[in-house]
């Protein structure tokens, strides 16, 4: 059981990176609960939105790909038990170095983010 869910919590993030490297937003909304506030600071500014509002954003901004960023975005590590699992990921872009802390959950067999807080470290 451990295997399959690593492998699908790994493909949500996956999907994530993408959505937000590419600027797809379809694809980074299928990977949050619908009832999700991402929360953190950059450069020491509170940051808190509801993932409409983040969705928003990365809606109307230009992507790290249309900028022609290279995609650097990792997985630093995964713990899972049972039905909820913990990301640590580094996602640097648009000139910042970000770490993401994502809260995963098995809601009706699929891993969705349920929480997300970030950071910003120079």
């Amino acid at each position: 059981m451990y295997k399959e869910n690593i492998k699908e919590v790994e493909s949500v993030i996956t999907n994530y990176f993408e959505g937000i490297f590419n600027g797809n937003v379809a694809k980074l909304k299928a990977c949050f609960h619908g009832n999700v506030f991402i929360y953190g600071d950059i450069k020491g500014a509170e940051y808190l939105k509801s993932v409409k509002e983040y969705l928003d954003g990365v809606e109307n901004r230009q992507s790290p790909k249309e900028l022609n960023e290279s995609f650097q975005m990792k997985i630093i590590g995964i713990d899972i038990i049972g039905k909820i699992a913990m990301a640590k990921l580094r996602v640097p872009m648009l000139g910042y170095n970000y770490y993401d802390y994502l809260s995963l959950a098995k809601i009706d067999s699929n891993w969705k983010i349920v929480n997300k807080i970030f950071t910003h470290i120079e």
